[in-house]
């Protein structure tokens, strides 16, 4: 406990991941404030575990609790909590606002923390990849600069966007630099989604909590760091350029979520994605948007053409879809890459997994009854991977569609046929991504 009985009582809302960042930057060694609990939501059981005590640092000999975030309420008028801190991201305005006024009614304040007080600064140039959604394609896009970066000889690491969803006190820090890492960390399927295909790129990955000893690792054995974002949040660390993705495919969305128009307000470089996929209306209104927002930024176009391993065997099929699970739950998609692949190669029908869905998977459909006629990729623990097995062997399909990034077959045993679905970010139109980003490295030397 801190030693100052005057301090500020918080309670800081998150998803396992700006939470603890937030607490570890500004409230953890601070003897003026006390976080009496976390709250979590998003992530599947999150709630009932402890912020680790060696995590918490020397205030909180016995870690910190987290409670689900339906007790928000009941913990700001029992623990006479002085403030709220909201620190978890892909979220609407509104629901923000929401959120404020259960702390509000309960006699709390309501504060967010913003970019100047929680970004780290590394000793190496940063280039961040960020979104107003998640589900924009950062991941491609990071790993197509990932290339880039390296055509110029340049050594680089990306660091991802936490998801500590085992073990927190084993997870401070993560570095991944095969697929045996990620079997030793049992990482879920949302993890190896973002890790495996910078994997085979040769790419090291870190990860993790502790966010100010990840980047002290990284820095010291490259030339760039890439901050591969997660969900629309801002980066952890100050990046030198920093580029925001605007998805023609939910036009709109440019000022609707929290904080992703907070990130495009602080943009370097927009670049509109998709636009292989969106209509020239839609590109157009995507782009007037991000103008109006941030209107010194150039803007730039690109594209994440679908491929399927073998569309021949797709064709005049019985398919299931099996989606990237963020985009489609929380992400707010009714479908994806893999629905997109499944009809262009023409298959007979995509079936809707609804009715074989197991219990843990219709929960998933009931809390987000968006998703339209796919199976997202749940598995953020082993019963939830268990239930996404069940469901997938029990549809009366022909063969599998996969777009999930990684190889789900790898990681559960499919009694059918499963072709993989790949996509990959290109430039479209001048001027190129590629060409700002060169400057940038001609301005700091790098090339």
């Amino acid at each position: 406990m801190p030693y100052n009985q005057k301090a500020t009582r918080i309670i800081i809302m998150g998803a396992a991941g700006r939470d603890f960042h937030n607490f570890n930057m500004v409230y953890r060694d601070n003897p003026d404030n006390e976080v009496i609990a976390f709250t979590a939501t998003q992530i599947p059981d999150i709630a009932g575990r402890r912020y680790p005590a060696s995590l918490a640092g020397r205030y909180y000999p016995d870690g910190i609790p987290i409670h689900d975030e339906s007790e928000l309420d009941a913990l700001c008028r029992k623990e006479n909590i002085d403030k709220v801190v909201f620190a978890y991201s892909d979220v609407s305005h509104a629901l923000v606002m929401h959120k404020a006024s259960v702390a509000l009614a309960a006699g709390s304040d309501f504060v967010m923390l913003g970019p100047e007080r929680t970004m780290l600064k590394a000793k190496v140039p940063v280039i961040s990849v960020c979104a107003v959604r998640t589900g924009c394609g950062k991941s491609q896009t990071t790993r197509w600069l990932s290339k880039l970066l390296k055509q110029h000889g340049l050594k680089v690491a990306v660091i991802r966007h936490p998801m500590p969803y085992g073990d927190l006190e084993s997870q401070a820090i993560q570095r991944f630099t095969s697929r045996s890492d990620l079997d030793a960390a049992e990482c879920t399927i949302e993890e190896r989604e973002e890790y495996e295909p910078h994997l085979l790129l040769g790419n090291v990955v870190y990860a993790g909590v502790d966010y100010a000893e990840i980047v002290d690792h990284a820095e010291s054995e490259v030339d760039v760091i890439l901050w591969d974002g997660g969900n629309n949040d801002f980066s952890f660390i100050r990046p030198d350029l920093h580029i925001v993705m605007v998805d023609p495919l939910r036009p709109g969305h440019e000022t609707t979520h929290h904080p992703g128009e907070a990130v495009l307000r602080m943009a370097d470089i927009i670049l509109v994605s998709k636009v292989n996929s969106a209509s020239d209306a839609d590109i157009q209104q995507v782009t007037d948007n991000a103008h109006r927002i941030s209107p010194i930024a150039p803007i730039v176009r690109g594209a994440s053409p679908v491929q399927l391993d073998d569309p021949m065997a797709v064709c005049g099929k019985r398919i299931l879809v099996v989606e990237d699970g963020p985009t489609i739950t929380h992400g707010g998609m009714p479908y994806g890459a893999g629905f997109v692949a499944a009809t262009e190669a023409q298959a007979a029908e995509i079936i809707d997994p609804r009715s074989y869905a197991v219990e843990e998977i219709a929960e998933v459909y009931a809390k987000y009854p968006h998703i339209g006629a796919v199976l997202p990729a749940i598995g953020y623990h082993p019963s939830q991977l268990q239930a996404l097995r069940e469901t997938i062997n029990a549809t009366d399909v022909d063969l599998v569609v996969a777009a999930t990034p990684c190889d789900i077959g790898a990681l559960i045993e499919i009694d059918k046929p499963v072709i993989r679905v790949r996509y990959e970010f290109a430039e479209v139109g001048e001027p190129g991504l590629a060409s700002l980003v060169e400057e940038f490295l001609k301005k700091n030397k790098l090339c």
